[in-house]
């Protein structure tokens, strides 16, 4: 029985809305079968009655489409990866402003950014805010980017002694952001230049912050009880354990769960086209024609004279044969009835029944 191969990479998304009106995520995940890199865009809306929800939008928006358009590059020109995640941050950022400017009524409105790209088994990103980007291995799982808000710095203070732990977990500013897309100067960014490897059967979970609303144990223990399953499967039970919280404060919870499957060989790279390389014309190229052209186009094929072989022999010319004239002739005096015959035609022989 013949199977598909298994894909380089297993990748499942989930979105819930949690306790909250509306929803302020957005994520796009881009992994095609039979290529050997991927691309995850998570974007965490802030504002509430400002936007947040299309301050998300336009990020993820303006990140993927510029991501995706050097995504035949990312083989051929891997060290310039950091270079497009950064680009795409900032004109995502410019977008942002150019809203805020045309829609006065929604300033204040912004966006957390991370941006995930995966080739064979390296990975790139690009952080602003406190979207976790998580990895697991081996039982153990941790952060791998940069927290752009107050908790690491809470954190410290009750590891300096100078906070209580539960005042430092539930510390009002706890969430307060000190990076973020705005439309204006992003005061802090995590885009490594070198990758960070990847081995077979590690998992990373690209996420919103709302996954949070979990501990770092919980999540990892989920990790490791379903290591084995796929992405989906994690995804799902990941989802299940938020639910079973109830807490009516529960943020928005976005994430995507990637699993490295394998790490082969490339068999076959997908290539871009080289600039300033023009196809030739051939039957088979799909083209844009003017509408002049289309009317000068030749009559339908069964309004032209049929064409024939050109080894065919050559026909002989028409002949028109003399047409004699008709008269009627009565076959019988018992039969009333005429019949239309060849004025040359013997009148004995007719009357015989042409015998």
């Amino acid at each position: 029985m013949w199977r598909s191969p298994e894909p380089r990479f297993d990748v499942a998304s989930a979105i819930c809305q949690g306790g909250r009106d509306y929803q302020e995520d957005a994520i796009v995940t881009d992994f095609p079968f039979g290529a050997d890199s991927g691309v995850v865009v998570l974007a965490d809306g802030m504002g509430g009655h400002a936007a947040g929800d299309v301050a998300s939008k336009i990020v993820v928006t303006e990140v993927f489409s510029e991501l995706k358009f050097e995504s035949a590059n990312f083989a051929d020109f891997e060290s310039e990866i950091p270079r497009f995640l950064t680009e795409s941050a900032s004109n995502a950022n410019s977008y942002v402003r150019d809203h805020v400017e045309s829609h006065p009524e929604t300033r204040g409105m912004g966006a957390t950014l991370v941006s995930v790209i995966l080739i064979e088994n390296r990975m790139y990103w690009m952080s602003i805010g406190d979207s976790p980007l998580y990895h697991y291995r081996a039982g153990k799982m941790k952060q791998l980017n940069e927290d752009h808000s107050m908790a690491p710095q809470i954190d410290f203070m009750v590891q300096q002694g100078l906070l209580d732990e539960e005042a430092g977990k539930n510390h009002p500013d706890r969430n307060c952001l000190t990076s973020v897309i705005l439309g204006d100067r992003v005061a802090k960014s995590d885009c490594p230049k070198t990758p960070f490897e990847l081995q077979v059967g590690d998992i990373v979970i690209v996420s919103s912050d709302g996954l949070q609303y979990l501990d770092d144990p919980k999540i990892q223990k989920i990790l490791h009880r379903y290591r084995r399953k796929k992405a989906a499967e994690i995804a799902g039970y990941l989802l299940e354990a938020i639910e079973a919280l109830a807490d009516p404060d529960q943020d928005n919870c976005t994430f995507s769960v990637i699993k490295l499957n394998h790490n082969k060989p490339v068999i076959r790279a997908i290539r871009a086209k080289p600039v300033g390389h023009v196809d030739a014309q051939t039957a088979n190229v799909t083209r844009v024609v003017e509408l002049d052209e289309v009317e000068k186009t030749p009559e339908k094929p069964e309004d032209k004279p049929e064409k024939k072989p050109a080894n065919a022999a050559k026909s002989e010319p028409t002949v028109i044969k003399e047409v004699k004239p008709l008269k009627k002739v009565e076959l019988n005096d018992d039969i009333d009835m005429t019949e239309e015959v060849d004025a040359a035609a013997p009148p004995a022989k007719i009357a015989a029944g042409g015998k």
